[in-house]
């Protein structure tokens, strides 16, 4: 694409995947023209109770979506594909373009969640040029990553070539024989790049990333010595170790069953385009392996990183309704864990010893190999494409410090580059770069039950819940402003010497004390009627009760005040009719104002 003297700014907005690994979501804006480079997800941290997945703030692009012209997939993870089918509910994307194998495997992901006709999808093959807009043409240049059929992208804008490298590592022997389109490269890079963005994730290792053949040897000697049931855990979406597991269990007469979901479904999109290749009769049920020698077995299983649902974490809790740990078996972790899964993935293989497992794993052990490269690799991408500006991505802070000091021992000015966090905008011309504002970049967390948001109040509330505990109180209150009968409380997660009947006395006592002094701030009599603001009272008590409790109780739990009023006036309530009464009463909600009317007459009857 010509280059214009006079063009405006080109706008790079990274909105996931800066300081941190994952959520990985790009925006390119130029004039009224937006697209996506990925949209992927990460997982919840240990405090995050009930979030399933975690998606980056999208408010700047759902404010925009007027000017979105496409998207850019790189390739099929999780980390860069996740979160599209979420997005699509809340804004269209006219028009998709990928990987085979990625859009295989979103399009289940699409049709699942009911998006599936909010954008189009197009399949790309190496070195086709498409046209997004008026103002961008996109180049897919074939790589080589931890996943089959994965891209770098030149994107040609008015004014020049930005080279985006996606999950990349140079692998001179890849296991699919798709090498990394090296010449395309130099081409770019003979040309002009004006800017690169390049993947930082091992940018603090010495040396190239080892091939992923590299590990078939390491996995050959562990099928040789195992006599027993063999288990192997890695990552669904690698394609290639996958592949040569399948070699492998084919050579040593072993039968295979696959459990986990996400791994059926990779394989058999993997299968279908031909990535992945085994005779049929290699794949068997659960039900069919039951039958084999232990010694011809080979379960292929989810769960490398400790993931709660996975089936290999619940066959190490012993919950898995069809596969249980017997002495001899030997379970084979064929991934390191990712930064802030260690915790969860020993856990996990010290409840699979307990029970008698041999379990392999360990870096030493080189039955894994990364899909990102190291500081060579990375200095390799900088030869070979010799931008005028550099912004290093993907990457936790001091992996982006490193990768930018390996950029400036390969020529690249200091002033020619800006380190950057998600949200920040950088405004990039022929001759210069440099950050220019901020767009809103915080978390969208999505709920275990998939059906909404959680939002950073209820998040703060379920984490207070979950180090504090839960105070719940019940008290039933007539229309005079009298509590009917002994309020009720209920402790979870409360640690307390008080005994209980004493804290209820005192919880007694003190709603008592509230009516009697504040009763008629919120009753009101006027021409024979009663209005009673119930939702204020019940705000106010609980309020009290709150800073009160937490006095008595020396620790800060989350107090929730029901406060009920019966439906119909009733006279000489006693403590054996009062649960009665309250269970037909009427519930205030603690955010609502609830005003009910009484006759002067009801009230005194």
């Amino acid at each position: 694409m010509a280059r214009n003297e006079n063009s405006a700014a080109l706008k790079i907005i990274p909105l996931g995947g800066l300081h941190e690994i994952g959520k990985n979501t790009c925006v390119f804006e130029y004039d009224d023209e937006i697209i996506l480079l990925d949209a992927g997800l990460a997982f919840p941290t240990d405090g995050m109770h009930g979030v399933n997945i975690v998606l980056p703030d999208m408010t700047y692009v759902r404010e925009n979506r007027h000017k979105i012209k496409g998207m850019i997939v790189t390739h099929g993870h999780e980390d860069h594909i996740g979160g599209i089918a979420f997005h699509l509910k809340q804004f269209e994307i006219p028009v998709m373009y990928g990987p085979r194998l990625a859009l295989a495997m979103l399009e289940g992901k699409l049709e699942e969640a009911g998006v599936r006709d909010r954008t189009e999808l197009r399949s790309v093959m190496p070195r086709d040029v498409v046209r997004i807009g008026k103002n961008f043409l996109v180049e897919y240049i074939r790589n080589t990553h931890s996943i089959a059929d994965s891209f770098t992208v030149a994107i040609h804008t008015p004014i020049g070539v930005v080279i985006h490298t996606g999950d990349f590592k140079f692998d001179h022997t890849p296991v699919d024989g798709e090498r990394f389109d090296i010449q395309r490269l130099a081409e770019h890079g003979e040309k002009g790049v004006l800017c690169l963005l390049s993947d930082s994730t091992n940018s603090e290792v010495p040396g190239f990333t080892p091939s992923e053949r590299s590990v078939y040897p390491n996995l050959d000697r562990v099928f040789s010595q195992t006599e027993g049931r063999l288990f192997i855990t890695t990552f669904a979406s690698s394609v290639h170790r996958i592949n040569m597991i399948l070699e492998l269990a084919q050579k040593h007469s072993r039968v295979v069953s696959v459990v986990g979901r996400s791994m059926l479904n990779l394989i058999a999109h993997a299968r279908n385009l031909g990535y992945i290749k085994c005779p049929d009769n290699l794949l068997q049920p659960l039900n069919t392996i039951r039958n084999l020698p232990d010694e011809r077995v080979l379960i292929l299983t989810t769960g490398s990183q400790g993931e709660p649902m996975s089936a290999m974490t619940r066959i190490a809790n012993k919950e898995h309704p069809h596969i249980k740990i017997r002495e001899g078996d030997t379970v084979v972790f064929s991934a390191n864990p990712i930064p802030g899964n260690t915790i969860a993935v020993v856990n996990t293989i010290d409840k699979l010893m307990m029970q008698g497992a041999n379990v392999v794993y360990g870096r030493d052990k080189g039955i894994h190999v990364s899909g990102h490269g190291c500081q060579e690799d990375q200095k390799l991408m900088l030869a070979l494409t010799r931008p005028k500006f550099f912004v290093p991505v993907h990457g936790e802070h001091r992996m982006l410090i490193k990768h930018s000091q390996t950029a400036q021992s390969m020529g690249v000015p200091k002033e020619n580059m800006v380190l950057i966090d998600n949200g920040d905008v950088i405004e990039l011309t022929q001759e210069s770069i440099r950050v220019g504002g901020k767009v809103p970049a915080g978390l969208e967390l999505v709920d275990t039950s998939g059906s909404g948001m959680v939002s950073a109040r209820v998040l703060q509330e379920r984490q207070k819940m979950a180090e504090e505990g839960l105070v719940t109180i019940a008290a039933a209150i007539d229309w005079s402003g009298k509590l009917l009968a002994r309020p009720e409380i209920h402790m979870r997660g409360v640690v307390t010497s008080i005994e209980k009947p004493l804290l209820l006395n005192w919880v007694q006592q003190r709603i008592e004390e509230i009516l009697s002094v504040r009763w008629g701030e919120f009753a009101q009599t006027y021409e024979g009627k009663t209005d009673v603001d119930w939702g204020g009272l019940q705000g106010l008590i609980e309020r009290d009760l709150a800073r009160s409790l937490r006095k008595e109780l020396h620790c800060q739990p989350t107090v929730t005040l029901l406060m009920q009023i019966p439906d119909e006036p009733t006279v000489n309530v006693t403590a054996a009719t009062a649960t009665a009464t309250a269970t037909a009463a009427t519930t205030v909600a603690t955010d609502g104002r609830r005003r009910r009317t009484r006759t002067a007459a009801q009230v005194a009857s």
